[in-house]
């Protein structure tokens, strides 16, 4: 899907950026709170209605703070785009404006922001047999099995996305099935070159070992409050466990838990060594756009305004 023009003024946005567990959402509600704004979430989990302890969901005496936008909009079983996000976040935007406030973008997800600023990559239309195909596949052999298809014909795209990421990998089979192009060509080739938004950034450069410390100890956390428990929860309502907000980190490893094919201690590291995985690939994709200022962990709200505001 492509839009017009932004036709919402010059005026930048605003965005905290970087890596799963860096204090992004503290961070933003002290930047919003202090220049009367509010909080357009960039988290491709936070989205799904539910999922609270592995999302690391803002609590509500944080979003009693600051409003937030795109939290809690979609059902589990409900498979959202960069597209979709792009949408409701250019809607989110212009209410926010609309109220005299600035949007303050957060969160991690740099193919959602990418497709907001910058246009986003659309697909072909794909036919039902082809997806239905694709589908079964990923029912019967396994999100990593299908990746592994996908690496032979699309070896750029298999790189990018991780053995598990069940939506994205179907995706980009379904695509190439449909054109005998890889994806990753066809999203090259767009470039996300339309400008849509003029933006800035600030990510905190947090040093590695800290940081995997500081993840691994999050995530037992999460598992200790109750992440098995949540999922259960959630299964327990009907919701399918391939379901797509099922197949995000840690709810993924539960699943897997609670059918017997990990046990609780091996869901934990699986869970672990995807997040810091996870946080690795986040780092590098906002380490290339050039609109991302790194800032020290401990940098203060004056610090951020100063970079944001240049």
């Amino acid at each position: 899907m492509s839009w017009p023009a932004s036709s919402t003024g010059a005026e930048p946005l605003w965005a905290v950026v970087g890596s799963t567990g860096t204090g992004k959402t503290r961070l933003a509600i002290e930047l919003a709170r202090r220049v009367n704004g509010e909080i357009v979430s960039v988290d491709s989990a936070q989205v799904f209605v539910g999922l609270d302890i592995g999302t690391a969901k803002p609590t509500p005496e944080e979003r009693a703070m600051v409003p937030h936008h795109i939290i809690d909009v979609i059902p589990p079983t409900t498979q959202w785009s960069g597209a979709s996000f792009a949408a409701a976040a250019e809607a989110a935007i212009a209410a926010v404006r609309s109220r005299g406030k600035r949007p303050i973008l957060c969160g991690g997800t740099g193919l959602w922001l990418r497709a907001l600023v910058r246009g986003f990559f659309e697909a072909p239309p794909i036919r039902e047999e082809i997806r239905a195909e694709v589908r079964r596949k990923l029912e019967v052999l396994g999100a990593p099995a299908v990746h592994a298809e996908l690496a032979v014909v699309d070896p750029v795209a298999g790189a990018r996305l991780h053995p598990n990421d069940t939506q994205r990998i179907g995706r980009a089979l379904e695509v190439f099935l449909e054109t005998g192009v890889p994806i990753s060509r066809l999203q090259d080739e767009h470039g996300f070159r339309q400008a849509r938004f003029p933006w800035r950034a600030i990510a905190l450069d947090w040093p590695r070992e800290r940081l995997v410390a500081h993840l691994d100890a999050r995530t037992r956390g999460m598992y200790q409050a109750g992440l098995i428990e949540e999922t259960r929860a959630i299964l327990a309502q009907g919701v399918d466990a391939a379901a797509p907000g099922l197949g995000a980190i840690g709810y993924r490893e539960a699943v897997l838990c609670l059918s017997g094919k990990l046990t609780e201690a091996e869901a934990i590291e699986a869970t672990v060594i995807a997040t810091r995985q996870y946080a690795k690939r986040q780092r590098n994709w906002f380490k290339h756009d050039a609109e991302v200022e790194w800032l020290p962990p401990e940098a203060s709200v004056e610090a951020v305004l100063g970079v944001l505001s240049t």
